[in-house]
């Protein structure tokens, strides 16, 4: 079986050589629990995005940062809940991260604004 550490080397490598500058995985899927390894070449941004009911990220490689309301720089080997706002995605080094979900809960729709 490969290692994350495995797989987030091999995706790192296919978003070099991709037009867009990423790839992704998923690698779990249980009800609404997803988990996925992006790779993201440098310089490369994943747009502005509403945020699921619940999310974090933890680096594996590199550094990323996260701008909404306040940005956040995340260092490698850092873990992260992700905000509740609209975010967008910067790799400002070439980075993988693994991407943790909730994609739905009865009540709780993907969240535009942070909840009171």
């Amino acid at each position: 079986m490969a290692t994350i550490e495995d797989k987030a080397k091999q995706l790192l490598e296919q978003a070099r050589n991709a037009d867009n500058g990423r790839q992704a995985k998923l690698l779990a899927k249980d009800g609404p629990l997803r988990q996925s390894v992006i790779a993201m070449r440098a310089g490369e941004v994943l747009a502005e995005h509403n945020s699921p009911p619940a999310a974090s990220v933890f680096l594996l490689k590199g550094r990323v940062k996260v701008s909404a309301q306040e940005d956040a720089t995340i260092e490698e080997g850092e873990l992260e809940i992700l905000t509740h706002y609209r975010h967008s995605v910067e790799a400002l080094e070439d980075s993988v991260f693994l991407l943790t979900t909730v994609t739905s809960v009865p009540g709780a729709e993907s969240h535009s604004e942070q909840r009171d």
